[in-house]
This record gives structure tokens, sequence and C-alpha cells, in this order.
């Protein structure tokens, strides 16, 4: 059996706390590697490596920075098949949705190319007599980030590939449970030119997570995970005097208004609900049909579609929709969450609660569940389930369906499927949500917009990726100067005053 390691000051680097948790294969249910769980110990080193390293990488110029992250993205392209490979093996995801886990974070990448643009400062000429003025973004230090199992790709590179373009040092903390892929790329951004000791990958579980938090060298943490989880990292990284960003969790709301086109919204809903086996911060978890005709309709060409759906191992290529879900842990807490659906009274319409793959029996697969007559004080519309459970929920008009979604705690994703530019323009003024998508189920802003949620489903003030990434991973300094012909004689004691 494979035993992983940390990536510390560019070397592979066994554990020595003597604590290990088990990698599955999801499709198997084997345990197919063991990885170590780092003791404060270990996270200090690392952090002091990273320190040590850091101010070289700061004086480097942005241009030169920016170099690397081109010669990084040429490896990810190379490597893509490699890459999606190890994700699917541990994840449990298809191939095509391997490839853009990687895709998605590659192209936050390609936008950390132009650093220079985004790093520039201001400058004023002649503030006042002889005296100008100008800012300068500075790099924080080491900066760590601790990142989810559901993108081992994309997330850790929307966090380290903007704060090591910006001069920092970077630790990353991954998912225990799928460590694979975060350790090749920090082989990678070596490869591509990166000093030792700028990126580095510390696995562990909350020790670890802990010991970043109390470590006065990290200056800025960011985090992506359960709300509860987001909760905490933020409350002690910010007694701690870090900047913290930490986005929790999601119940994604779709409206879907009488005069949408029903095929275009039963696909939408099918692919954004099930795909990756629902494993996304961004899925559809909730339909809401306005109007009963509405419900009906659209249940008439959703149903077909769901039962159709292909459940299987990556290894099966494209003939599969979607594949396990993460750990026996996450499909027992899945089927829980099913059961508790139908004993408050809502209609499983498809159950896939018996579904079983010959050959994979042990693997930890769970069917496309859908159920129809959801109301909002059911625990599967209050839970994010995180799994291949779509609700349907009837809203009598337009306003009620706003309500439900303005209402629940989670402001993360929402969509509308709507013909009427009215409606839409509407729905997207007032929705108090963080990402929304007109007639696009899954709106993820591309890299050079911002991701991020409102309500519990984000803690900070500043988004992922694009331009809030470049201004959570810098200090703004702005300097006041007057050289000395420009300066009267005497004191001055009053506040002064640009004349």
């Amino acid at each position: 059996m494979q035993e992983l390691t940390h990536y510390i000051g560019g070397e592979h680097v066994k554990g020595t706390s003597g604590r290990f948790a088990d990698v599955f294969n999801p499709a198997t249910g084997e345990v197919q590697a063991k990885v170590p769980l780092a003791n404060g110990e270990e996270m200090a080193k690392a952090v002091a490596i990273a320190a040590k390293a850091q101010p070289a990488w700061a004086a480097v110029n942005p241009q030169r920075r920016a170099r690397v992250m081109m010669a990084f993205v040429g490896l990810l392209n190379r490597d893509m098949d490699k890459l999606a490979e190890a994700l699917s093996r541990e994840h449990g995801k298809t191939l095509p949705d391997a490839k853009g886990d990687v895709i998605r974070g590659l192209e936050v990448v390609e936008y950390c190319i132009g650093a220079p643009q985004m790093l520039k400062g201001d400058f004023t000429d002649s503030a006042g007599p002889g005296i100008d003025m100008y800012s300068m973004k500075q790099a924080l230090g080491v900066t760590a980030g601790i990142t989810p199992f559901n993108f081992p790709a994309m997330i850790p590179m929307w966090m380290f590939a903007p704060a090591i373009v910006c001069g920092n040092a970077f630790i990353l903390k991954p998912s225990e449970r799928d460590p694979s892929v975060p350790l090749m790329l920090a082989e990678l951004m070596e490869e591509a030119g990166l000093p030792k000791g700028i990126l580095q990958v510390v696995n562990g579980d909350k020790e670890a997570v802990d010991a970043i938090l109390y470590d006065d060298t990290i200056q800025s943490v960011g985090f992506v995970g359960s709300t509860p989880i987001a909760e905490y990292i933020y409350g002690t990284g910010c007694a701690q005097g870090k900047r913290v960003q930490c986005f929790g969790g999601a119940k994604n709301h779709m409206i879907i208004m009488p005069d949408a086109d029903m095929d275009q919204a039963a696909d939408a809903l099918v692919g954004a609900g099930y795909g990756a086996a629902g494993e996304r911060c961004m899925a559809i978890s909730v339909a809401v049909a306005v109007g009963d005709d509405t419900a009906d309709r659209l249940l008439d060409k959703l149903v077909p579609k769901v039962e159709a759906l292909k459940v299987g191992p990556y290894t099966s290529g494209n003939d599969v929709d979607y594949g396990p879900v993460v750990t026996a842990a996450a499909k027992a807490n899945i089927e829980r969450l099913v059961q508790t659906g139908i004993d408050q009274g809502a209609k499983l319409v498809v159950d896939g609660r018996n579904f079983s793959l010959q050959g994979y029996e042990d693997g930890f697969f769970v069917g496309a569940h859908l159920f129809d007559n959801v109301t909002k004080d059911m625990d599967i519309y209050k839970t994010e389930i995180f799994g291949p459970v779509l609700s349907t929920i009837r809203a009598k008009d337009y306003e009620e369906a706003l309500g439900l979604a303005m209402d629940h705690e989670y402001g993360n994703g929402t969509a509308i499927f709507t013909r009427d530019g009215d409606t839409a323009r509407d729905f997207a003024n007032r929705i108090n949500i963080g990402m929304v998508g007109i007639n696009v189920p899954i709106p993820v802003p591309l890299a050079y917009h911002t991701f991020g949620g409102w309500k519990k489903s984000m803690f900070g003030d500043l988004n992922q990726h694009g331009p809030d990434a470049f201004k959570f991973y810098t200090r703004t300094k702005t300097i006041t100067s007057r050289w000395p012909s420009g300066i009267k004689e005497g004191g001055e004691f009053s506040i002064p005053v640009m004349e």
C-alpha cells in the first residue's frame, strides 16, 4: 500500500506524527493509500522554511513571477490526463469532470499571468507644494489555505496561484481524503521555476488546521468547506489577527417560471443536480416550480432523464454520468437524509435507494433520487445533502419562489429559468445571493470575475479569484514624499493640509 508524504522545502517528506488517514478508492471501497496527518511541529517546520524563502521571492519582479505561472499552465496542459486520472481515482468523479476540475483551476492561473498589471500602484504628482504621493501593493508574507475534497485541483489553484504571484509563500493543507493531486501540483510549480519552500503541502486534520490558525507567522488563511468549520476558522483566525476568507455550505435554488423552456430546464437540472454525484457547492439541489402546472410539466420531462442516469466508476470513461461519493460515511449520511425526507412527507418520485453496481458492491455509489412536494420545514430542504438528491418545491407564484431562496440561511448560488426579461431582471436585482444564473444553472464566474456567496455561505470581506484575490493577498502602503528643496523652515503643529 502506498504511503503518501508531505511536500516541504521542495522535497517529499514522510510524516513523523505517527498518525495516518486512509485514502479510499470510492469505486471499490478499498483503502489504496495512507496519508500522514501532521502535528504542530511538522507544520512549524514548513512555516519556518516558507518564511525564510519568501523575502527573496517577493523581491522578484512581478513579470518574472508571472512567467512561472505561464510555465505552470503549460505543464498543467501537458499532464492533464495524468492529473485527471489521479483525481478520479481518489475522489470518484468521472474523467471529464476531473479534467474540468483542473481546467477551472488552470483558468485562474492564466488570470494570474496578468499580475504586473494587477499589482501596479497609484501615483499623484504634486499632491501639494513639492509633495508627491504614491501607493504600492506588497505581499503579506506567509499565507495558508485549507481546501476541500470535492475540488482537489481547482480550489488549491484558486488560492495558491494568486497568493504566490503576489509574492507570498503558501502553505496548502488539502483534504486528507484525496491528497495526491495537490502534491502533484506542488511538484509542477517547482518544475515551472518556483523556488523551493514557496509552495508547500502539509497534510493533516484539525491538529494541522489549528497549527495554521495559531501560528503568528502565517498572515492569512483561506478555507472552503462546511459552514460550521468556516465559522470556526473565521472566528479563530480573526481573533489571532489574521486576514481570513471562508466559504461554507450552500443550498442552491433554481426557479422555473411557467414560461420557461421545460426541455432546457430539465436538462439543466439533471446536469446541475447530479453531476459529480451532487458533491459541488454550486450544485442545484432545490427546483422551485412556480405553479402546479409548471411542476407537472417539469417533472414529466425530468423524471425519465433522472431514471436514465448512468452511475459507475471513472474507468468506464464516457459511459457514466456520475461516479461514487467520496466515503462510506458520506453515502450513509445521504441515505439517512433520503429516509428522513420520506418520513417527513416528501414524495420520492425517483427512488435510488436500492442501487447496486455489479462488481462494485463495496463502492460508495448512490443512486439518483428525485423528490416532489418538498416543503421548507423538511430536513432535506434545510440541509446541504451533498449527494445526488434533487428536491422539488411547488410555489404558488413568483413572489413565493423568490422568498424561498431569499429566506434560506445559505446564499451561495441561484438560478432562474424564464423567457421574460422583466422577471429575470427583477430576480437578479432583488435576490440576496452572491452568484446568479439567468437560464444558466451553475453560475460559477470565470477567473477574471470573483467567486463568493452571501449569508452563511461566506465569511469575510473579499471573494475568491479575480481582482479580489490580489486585494486579499497584498497590503496597500501609501507614501507621501517631499524633498528638502520644498521644505519650509520651522515645525508644523497642525494637521498637514495639501494646499
